[in-house]
Parts: C-alpha cells; sequence; structure tokens
C-alpha cells in the first residue's frame, strides 16, 4: 500500500475533474488516488469511470457538504497519511515529495500545508490560504499572501518551511492517526472554517502544524460557492461564532464572543452602505443561528485550550486603521 491517498472531494463538479484531474494523476505516483462524491447529480461518476478508469470511488449517499463529506469517505481510506485535495487544485510536478519527507523526519507535525497560488493569475497568492494560516486574538483568520481582500504578488518572500496556526482546506495534508484521533472535521460546520477549527483543536493537543514552499499547486477557488453568494456569508459569520466557542480559552470566551458579534454588527452596517443587503441579513440569520447552536458548541470543548493561538491582537484594527495590507506591516 502506498503511504498517502489524494482525496478529491466532488459535488456536480464533472467539467472540474475533466480540467484538473489529469494534472493529479500525472504528478502523484507516490500516491493512491480517491474520488469521493456527494452525491453528484451530474455526469462525474460518468466521467470518473470512462476518463480516469484507475482512479478509486467512494460515493457518499448524500451531498454531506465538506466536513462530513470527508469524514464519510475517509472512513474507506487506510493510507498513512491523507492529502484532501480541492477538484479546482492544479497541482505540479514533485508537489508530493516534500509533503512526505516532512512527515517522515517530524513526528511531531500533523498537519502541512503546500504553497497556494491563484490559477487564474500565477504570479499571486490565492486568497483561501496563500502560504499559511494564522489568527488574531479575536478570531480572524488570516493568511501570508492575503489578508483580508489585499492579495500579494509571489515574489519568493514566503519561500520557506515554518508552522502556522492553520492549513486551507483547498489543499489540505494530514496523518491518518490524528484525523481520527481527532474524529475528523466537525459535520455540524457543513462548509467553511472547518479546517481551521481542526487545526485549533490538534494545536491545543500540542500537534503542530506546517506551511512548506517546496510544494506548490494552482487554486481556482469559489468554483463550489463564490465570494459573492450570501450562503457563503452566512457560512463564515456563523462558523466563525461556532469556532470560537469551541476552542477559546474559558477566560476569554465570553468577552471575546461578546466582542466579536458587536464586530460582526459593524460589518453588517458596511454591507448596508455598500447595497449588499442580502449579505446582511446573511449575518443577521448567521447570529439567530449561532444563538441556537451555541451551548451544543459549548459542550463539544476539550479539556485543554491554550491561550498562545494568535500573534496579534487584532487584524481588523491593524488593516482598517494601522493601513496594514501585507503581512510585513503587522509586526
Amino acid at each position: 500500500m502506498k503511504k498517502i491517498a489524494v482525496v478529491i472531494l466532488n459535488w456536480n463538479g464533472a467539467k472540474l475533474l475533466e480540467q484538473f484531474l489529469p494534472s493529479v494523476m500525472a504528478f502523484s505516483e507516490e500516491a493512491t488516488i480517491y474520488v469521493a462524491d456527494n452525491a453528484s447529480t451530474d455526469a462525474s461518476i460518468e466521467v470518473i469511470k470512462s476518463q480516469f478508469p484507475s482512479l478509486k470511488i467512494i460515493q457518499n449517499t448524500g451531498n454531506f457538504g465538506f466536513a462530513k463529506g470527508y469524514n464519510e469517505a475517509l472512513k474507506f481510506v487506510e493510507e498513512e497519511y491523507y492529502a484532501l485535495v480541492n477538484s479546482d487544485i492544479e497541482v505540479t510536478e514533485n508537489w508530493l515529495a516534500p509533503i512526505l519527507n516532512i512527515f517522515e523526519t517530524q513526528p511531531e507535525t500533523a498537519i502541512i500545508q503546500p504553497k497556494l497560488l491563484d490559477f487564474k493569475k500565477k504570479t499571486h497568492f490565492e486568497y483561501a490560504g496563500g502560504a499559511g494560516g494564522f489568527i488574531d486574538k479575536f478570531g480572524y483568520p488570516f493568511c501570508r499572501g492575503r489578508i483580508f481582500d489585499t492579495v500579494e504578488e509571489d515574489k519568493n518572500q514566503y519561500d520557506d518551511e515554518i508552522e502556522i496556526f492553520w492549513a486551507t482546506g483547498a489543499c489540505f495534508f494530514i496523518r491518518k492517526e490524528v484525523y481520527r484521533k481527532l474524529k475528523g472535521f466537525d459535520d455540524d460546520f457543513f462548509a467553511h472554517q472547518e479546517e481551521i477549527d481542526l487545526c485549533w483543536r490538534a494545536f491545543n493537543l500540542g500537534y503542530k502544524t506546517k506551511y512548506t514552499s517546496k510544494s506548490i499547486v494552482y487554486h481556482v477557488g469559489g468554483a463550489t460557492l463564490n465570494e459573492g453568494n450570501p450562503r457563503k456569508t452566512f457560512l463564515n459569520f456563523r462558523n466563525s461564532l461556532l469556532m470560537l466557542t469551541k476552542n477559546l480559552p474559558k477566560n476569554q470566551l465570553f468577552p471575546i464572543l461578546f466582542m466579536r458579534l458587536c464586530l460582526d454588527g459593524l460589518a453588517g452596517i458596511q454591507f448596508i452602505l455598500k447595497g449588499k443587503f442580502k449579505h446582511f441579513w446573511a449575518i443577521i440569520e448567521a447570529h439567530f443561528t449561532f444563538y441556537h447552536l451555541v451551548f451544543q458548541f459549548y459542550k463539544k470543548r476539550n479539556t485543554t485550550q491554550k491561550s498562545n493561538y494568535y500573534k496579534i491582537n487584532s487584524i481588523v484594527y491593524r488593516y482598517f486603521v494601522k493601513n496594514g495590507k501585507v503581512f510585513a506591516d503587522l509586526f
């Protein structure tokens, strides 16, 4: 059995599979390749069987989203390391070797992210994860290479290997034993920020998450749910609050949740001023759903919540007030 499994989650992405599977197959000799299908209603299964007959197919019984979709599929994957790859990812030659080297030589490293560049503008980092993710005191995620809507050009400024706080779910490597110990992603997230929650839970248990620039992939981004969709706004705002409820240290939990609710209100006002009323209502819906789920998620808290999870107090302050538009400006 090969040591690494490349698992591509798909839902009605027949065209994406036709476009991006060839690069995965060409450059993944070290891996067994799976497509985990979330009960697609398009021609996805027919495309795989006819054009990529050597691939293994795992057929989920419903559209379970990202979190449960992977949880269900990975029950059937026994390779030592998982590479969870979006269907809109183009991989490059030798993308797996640096990952395998880190896993084999650094037993304390449980999760790894490659360099994520924009498929549509390959000179720049991609919004979803850039060169590795961090989080501020109030739970706002940001990346080297992308802070809010500011995306940097790749000028080799992040050609390194460092410990990060979270790895993007667009191309996410994790040891099978750690994934199963953590019981995978939280099904209740459905999609968005479940990978940050998983990395946070791993961090609280003492595992490390790393970024390496030696592995490079290109991501389209928004192929399933684009940035302008209010559903994306709802999931991001709701899931961020739920993630904080699960993982913040007890003495910080209620003050920070209160501050985040206030800051979300300011974000809602900004949407109104821009005429994006559907996004404003998506925030309102996210908050009411959070109130409904908060006690359920409070019960999911681990016994340990580390307090050194953040590098800066407020990315909102640094970005909007101090004009810190790139990672180098923040410190």
